[in-house]
């Protein structure tokens, strides 16, 4: 466990901090946030300056850069079809990234490092709202169970890592996230940019009908990028402890219902139906956000205004993003 030298504060805002993953959507958005923080002293690499799945680079380049503070963003994603049909892929490079990173900071004594995560660590029929010690008492949904053993694996990391070193690091695990830098390409994407460029590209051509996966029916929890962000901050400042953090709204909607405000706000008046060949996923998946909120902190942007301003994103870059 760690030594107990934790105590709640602000970080230094001069220290060299990395931010594994800084231009996909967690990274970027932690990027945009603690520079708004002050922050004076982010270090990011991209892929192609840095293959985080090489090992003796990612020793390397903590050697020279020597950062006090890591958030751990970096991870291969994608939804329900990449997952399912690239499960080795997904295991293989999330486990080497996340090996390497926390095993080349151990060697270089960083004082705080945050792993994250994803809800899709939990069983499939977990109790819901989750709470965090449902870890491991049930079978993982088959569809990303790759991906989530990887996630495991980084939990557990961190809780070796503080009972051998003793070192203060921490996880968090957000819910379904969206927002600014999201990947809105047809395979690849998670379901609220999927629903957004769907439904975009058929109010623009006049189509008639979307036809979405699965049946509709399983509930979402749905948290904007941003707000995640300012979480991961709160939670650096002011908790240490073995266990994950849950970190989500509190609040969930069903598919067809945020299908329904994604069509709305691209101003989509066709018919929506829904291919239940298709897999649904989980049924639902809600967190349990109160180890979070006894900490301080609850979320503050609401679905509709998370939506509004990612669709306004969305339009705004349509030219350059992930397609």
């Amino acid at each position: 466990m760690s030594d107990g030298s934790f105590e709640a504060r602000p970080l230094d805002r001069d220290a060299t901090f990395y931010i594994a993953g800084h231009r996909g959507l967690v990274g970027s958005a932690l990027w945009r946030s603690f520079s708004s923080a002050g922050f004076s002293g982010l270090v990011g690499r991209s892929s192609g300056e840095l293959d985080l799945r090489s090992r003796s680079d990612v020793f390397d380049f903590f050697r020279e850069v020597k950062p006090r503070y890591v958030a751990l963003a970096a991870a291969k994603v994608g939804g329900i079809l990449a997952n399912d049909t690239y499960p080795a892929d997904f295991l293989t490079e999330n486990l080497q990234i996340q090996l390497n990173v926390m095993d080349a900071a151990v060697e270089a004594g960083v004082e705080r490092l945050i792993f994250l995560g994803s809800s899709c660590i939990y069983p499939k029929f977990a109790e819901q709202p989750i709470r965090e010690d449902s870890l491991l008492t049930g079978h993982l949904e088959p569809t990303n169970d790759a991906y989530a053993i990887a996630k495991i694996a980084g939990i557990m990391q961190v809780q070796a890592v503080r009972r051998q070193h003793g070192l203060a690091w921490i996880s968090a695990m957000p819910t379904n996230l969206y927002g600014p830098g999201d990947n809105f390409a047809p395979k690849g994407s998670h379901v609220l940019p999927a629903l957004i460029r769907r439904y975009d590209e058929a109010a623009r051509d006049g189509l008639p009908t979307v036809t979405n996966w699965g049946t509709g029916s399983p509930r979402r929890e749905f948290l904007h990028v941003d707000d995640l962000a300012a979480a991961v901050l709160h939670l650096l400042e002011n908790y240490d402890g073995p266990s994950q953090v849950n970190v989500g709204t509190g609040s969930d909607v069903t598919i067809r219902e945020i299908a329904a405000a994604v069509a709305d706000a691209v101003g989509f008046s066709g018919h929506t139906e829904w291919d239940s060949s298709k897999p649904d996923g989980t049924p639902q998946k809600l967190l349990d956000v109160s180890l979070l909120a006894e900490h301080g902190w609850r979320s503050t942007i609401g679905l509709d205004e998370g939506l509004r301003s990612t669709i306004d994103w969305y339009h705004a870059n349509e030219s350059s993003i992930r397609l």
